[in-house]
């Protein structure tokens, strides 16, 4: 990375750790979840593309490890991640996508890392799951928790394909968690278009009952 990538990365992780500050952050764990956690047993956390810039506090907290692009744009949301304190394995949809993934693999199952995985990537549709964190499950024998994410207020790209989301100052954001799917099996297929029909419906669960929380009492700016 050039001298000006590592300044601009610097700059964003510094903005951003100051905006981030700000949310009122509120995490609703299901039982199984906790269950995992307390035994130490790594997780996949399925979410939505568009939702990564809301939960990039959380990295440190549920020590996550994500795959990251190699593009230059990849290079500098890797280092933010990075010194939130995530960890990262490098790769593409065009090459180093299996190393990638391998590289998560061995960062869930050495280090017992969760990984975190936009199951809509890398390049859409947009809520439309991918096989990858099936694979990804297979492969490490983890679960997947479904989450889904709701702010109170937010600035909205609407030029990028995933209508990416980050809150907006002093913001209440709530991540919610639903039930764990369970570990595919090894003979079990990734591509089953099933598994990603049921992943699908938890997601949009959790989504709707995060903005349901986000709509009560406690509401507000």
């Amino acid at each position: 990375m050039t001298w000006r990538r590592t300044l601009l990365a610097w700059v964003a992780w510094l903005l951003y750790r100051l905006l981030s500050a700000t949310w009122r952050i509120e995490l609703v764990e299901s039982e199984d979840l906790k269950r995992c956690l307390s035994q130490g047993q790594p997780v996949i956390f399925a979410h939505w593309h568009g939702d990564e810039l809301a939960i990039l506090p959380l990295v440190r907290h549920y020590r996550l490890a994500t795959m990251t692009s190699t593009s230059k744009d990849g290079q500098l949301v890797d280092s933010v991640i990075r010194r939130f304190g995530g960890k990262t394995s490098k790769g593409s949809s065009t090459r180093g996508g299996i190393a990638a993934l391998k590289g998560l693999v061995r960062l869930m199952k050495k280090d017992r890392h969760n990984a975190s995985m936009a199951v809509d990537g890398p390049k859409g549709p947009i809520h439309q799951v991918k096989p990858g964190v099936f694979e990804l499950s297979k492969l490490t024998r983890a679960p997947i928790v479904p989450t889904g994410l709701a702010c109170s207020r937010t600035f909205i790209f609407k030029k990028s394909w995933n209508q990416a989301v980050l809150p907006k100052p002093f913001a209440k954001v709530v991540v919610l968690f639903g039930p764990t799917l369970a570990p595919l099996k090894k003979e079990d297929q990734a591509r089953d278009p099933a598994w990603s029909t049921n992943l699908q419906r938890e997601l949009f669960s959790a989504r709707r009952q995060a903005a349901e929380k986000i709509a009560g009492p406690s509401a507000g700016c």
